[in-house]
């Protein structure tokens, strides 16, 4: 079950060295993701999540733009701890969709 993002772009040439092995291999990925895409090295099964994929770019863009914005350190910092929090419950919700789905 990949984290989106710099970790799974990471654990892919993991996954492509054990693929090599002989391995077989099923990756589990919210059907709203940044980087995760099917691949013919792994099996790649999705689950449903209560947020768009335009709704994660902006939230992505916003967080970057709040990172490098004018300000005082406190104003920045409270931005960006903001912008963590709402980074964290989409994590927390996507995980609680993965847990209660039936199916996987």
């Amino acid at each position: 079950v990949p984290v989106d993002g710099s970790r799974w772009l990471s654990m892919r040439e993991v996954l492509d060295g054990l693929r090599e092995k002989g391995h077989e291999i099923v990756v589990i990925a919210p059907e709203i993701n940044v980087h995760i895409k099917p691949s013919a090295n792994f099996v790649m099964k999705t689950y449903p999540t209560p947020f768009t994929k335009e709704e994660i770019d902006a939230s992505i863009h916003s967080f970057s733009r709040e990172v490098f914005e004018e300000g005082s350190f406190l104003q920045r910092f409270l931005k960006v701890y903001q912008r963590l929090k709402s980074l964290s419950v989409i994590s927390l919700s996507t995980c609680a969709h993965l847990l209660y789905n039936k199916e996987l």
